[in-house]
């Protein structure tokens, strides 16, 4: 990780890192905590925070040195002073994660040249360790246990809004830490907004509901949907449902490292518009998964540049007909040396309860 993140200093022609975001500090000392810093050169790989997490920072963090900051030190005068000794002249700072004021006073307090890293983490994240790749198929076993679980749930009368509770009480007692957004569950026409929010609606006979949820483990996030109907599906339901599974099907084949988002996201495109419903396809296939619920790069027609190995993508067609209904269907896939595999486990077949 270490070093990983030193050929990240290099490649921006800088002497020194510095990580202030939430998520790329965790990402770098696997530490979770809502303030600190890291800062990172050949001489020093430090973090620090403050009284609430110091303990628990020290008996968890490996390969970096663990320091306090005191109340009534600022994280700005610790990084000036580690820039002194080790003679720093030009430290790199995460550009794309920090606002523009934050961005700006750094640069004006900080006692060396400022170089924007650019997305030089962006593209260490999204390459997934062996362990980071287990906590998110631990999240996503979590995920789909909760939503088997919730099926036994799904009847006319109960709730959006109790079957999304129900969804998130369930993935918390199963082992979640949070959950990776808060859950879309919605039913009948609501089901035509992909990211409708879960109402006092009451399921219906003849609704489709359609699911997205996922939650954390260790930090890292599972996503997936299903959308299930009740009681029965018309034949305009399932000829949907069918048109949507297959667009994923088809866009989960295209797969690989070196295909490009915009090619796997065509692939699947391409069967949904030739069904007569590209208009109704509006966001793209897929996105990357791992700290962050939507990471680089994306599986969309705007991402020409390729996949690369050891990435986790969704693959989440779906089509929505407004003041009708909505289908989608979502797994995460990882990208191996040569071709993918699905870590999703939940089958998908259309599901009349």
């Amino acid at each position: 990780m270490i070093q990983n993140l030193l050929n990240a200093i290099q490649s921006a022609g800088a002497q020194a890192l510095l990580l202030t975001s939430e998520t790329n500090r965790r990402y770098a000392t696997g530490f979770h905590s809502s303030a600190g810093a890291v800062y990172l050169s050949q001489n020093h790989a430090i973090f620090f925070t403050d009284f609430r997490y110091i303990e628990a920072a020290k008996n968890t963090v490996q390969h970096f040195e663990v320091r306090l900051q005191q109340s009534g030190t600022s994280y700005m005068s610790l990084i000036n002073d580690l820039i002194h000794e080790d003679q720093v002249k030009t430290i790199a700072l995460e550009d794309d994660a920090l606002t523009y004021r934050a961005y700006c006073e750094w640069q004006e307090k900080l006692d060396a040249d400022i170089v924007p890293l650019g997305d030089a983490i962006s593209h260490l994240r999204a390459v997934k360790r062996p362990d980071e790749l287990e906590h998110i198929i631990t999240a996503q076993r979590i995920a789909e246990r909760a939503f088997l679980d919730v099926l036994d749930d799904i009847r006319p009368g109960i709730t959006e809004k109790q079957l999304a509770a129900r969804l998130t009480y369930l993935m918390l007692v199963y082992g979640a830490e949070n959950m990776s957004f808060d859950p879309v569950v919605v039913s009948g026409a609501n089901s035509s907004k992909p990211h409708g929010v879960p109402c006092e609606k009451e399921i219906a006979e003849g609704d489709f509901i359609t699911m997205d949820f996922g939650c954390i483990v260790n930090g890292y996030c599972s996503d997936m949907t299903r959308t299930v109907a009740v009681g029965y599906a018309t034949d305009e339901m399932a000829a949907v449902y069918h048109t949507v599974l297959q667009a994923q099907k088809a866009g989960i084949a295209a797969l690989r490292p070196g295909v490009t988002g915009l090619e796997a996201d065509k692939a699947a495109r391409d069967i949904i518009e030739a069904a007569g419903y590209g208009e109704y396809f509006g966001h793209s296939f897929g996105h990357s998964v791992g700290l962050e619920i939507h990471e680089q790069p994306t599986v969309s027609p705007r991402w020409d540049k390729p996949l690369p190995e050891g990435a986790v993508v969704t693959a989440e067609p779906g089509i929505y007909l407004p003041g009708k209904f909505g289908v989608r269907i979502e797994d995460m896939v990882f990208l191996t040396e040569d071709s993918h595999r699905n870590l999703t486990e939940s089958p998908k077949e259309l599901l009349i309860l």
